[in-house]
């Protein structure tokens, strides 16, 4: 029998929840300065709105809005919701924040509303949640991540995509990327525990400082 403390168990438990809401009101209240230079910075190099709402499916297969600070033009999110290292559609300012990660930070707050954690699968937009198999489907049994073993992994997502046409792009990360995200956050959450969570926040964070170190 497995331990209450790994899991799907841990993952829906109050440690994993307790360490989520601990670590991202302290983020909050000590990156404050940062989150608010970061908000001033999008609306002086592309104005108004700051950040990019947009719904994903979370646990339970229930929508929420996800937010991030705005990286692309305003209403440049009509097209197929992937972006690859050359769209034009990404701001000069976005390139940054997007390269750096500093564009999730907004998701501290669907963090603290409990719609998040810090770690669990990244949360997708429906119309690809629809496509999911019944075993996929799985990984909306918990909370969606601000960053997984799937984040690490296609850190260079956008390059991989980058090389594909255009027209063949969504086909390509539905056939070809999606289903081994999927497959690794099936993976992580039968193995699921605050250690797993710790190693996965720090290769995160040293595949963000430092690319070429994984």
């Amino acid at each position: 029998m497995r331990a209450s403390g790994s899991g799907l168990a841990y993952c829906g438990g109050r440690l994993k929840r307790g360490f989520d809401l601990t670590v991202a009101l302290t983020a909050l209240v000590l990156l404050a300065p940062v989150l608010l230079s970061l908000a001033l910075l999008v609306l002086l190099s592309s104005g108004a709105p700051v950040f990019f709402v947009q719904e994903r499916v979370g646990l339970g297969g229930c929508s929420f809005r996800l937010l991030k600070y705005r990286s692309m033009h305003r209403r440049a999110d009509q097209g197929v919701p992937l972006t690859a290292h050359d769209d034009r559609r990404v701001t000069r300012f976005g390139r940054f924040i997007r390269a750096s990660k500093l564009d999730e930070l907004p998701q501290l707050f669907n963090i603290v509303k409990g719609e998040m954690s810090f770690v669990g699968p990244r949360p997708e937009v429906a119309r690809y949640v629809d496509g999911y198999t019944a075993l996929q489907r799985k990984v909306l049994e918990v909370r969606p991540g601000l960053t997984d073993r799937a984040s690490i992994a296609f850190r260079n997502e956008e390059r991989l995509l980058g090389v594909v046409p255009e027209g063949d792009r969504e086909r390509y990360y539905l056939e070809s990327i999606l289903p081994k995200k999927l497959e690794m956050n099936l993976a992580y959450i039968d193995h699921a525990s605050l250690g797993h969570d710790l190693e996965i926040i720090a290769r995160t964070i040293a595949a963000t400082l430092m690319p070429g170190s994984l």
